[in-house]
């Protein structure tokens, strides 16, 4: 099982953890986002995102969807019944010795423009993904997901213990900060 314990407790609010996490998220390209859907099984789904200070911010940007309004999509809907998500990161190879991931526990809410935090998460999404400089993501809604624990596990440290806080930030560059 690695890292990973069951039933450990993962729900503190410090925002510290090792290298190895804060540089897996620096790296990860695309994470899955897991909601709750009405019917209690999860609902998950790809996201780009961009770590500012202890949130992960993900954008519901104009991607074509099922539906043009933002605010109308499934995972909204989920996070404004139950704020509670999960958030995968993982980062795959042949040589199975790199193997690594991270299950981010956290609370998640709807930012909508103009909103504490939108402007500086927009611009570090642009910076992290060249494709959103075309995106009017300053009109759009952004999900904010609070890091609230985290469990991590590394082919190449399997025994680290898990259970650990939220990571760190990868990167203090973003301005603002």
């Amino acid at each position: 099982m690695g890292r990973e314990a069951m039933g450990k407790e993962m729900g503190r609010s410090a925002v510290e953890t090792e290298v190895d996490d804060r540089a897996l998220l620096a790296e990860a390209r695309r994470a899955i986002l897991s909601t709750i859907a009405p019917d209690g099984r999860p609902r998950s789904v790809p996201i780009c995102f961009v770590v500012v200070g202890a949130a992960v911010w993900t954008p519901l940007d104009e991607k074509p969807k099922r539906t043009p309004d933002p605010r109308a999509l499934a995972r909204v809907r989920d996070i404004l019944r139950d704020p509670r998500v999960t958030l995968l990161v993982d980062r795959w190879d042949e040589d199975w010795a790199r193997l690594a991931w991270l299950r981010i526990e956290g609370t998640a809410s709807l930012v909508e423009p103009g909103e504490d935090g939108h402007e500086r998460a927009v611009w570090g999404l642009r910076a992290r993904y060249p494709q959103y400089a075309t995106q009017t993501l300053e009109d759009r809604p952004l999900i904010r997901i609070d890091m609230e624990g985290v469990v991590a596990w590394s082919a190449a440290d399997p025994g680290q213990e898990p259970g650990r806080p939220a990571p760190s930030p990868p990167s203090a560059d973003l301005p603002g900060g």
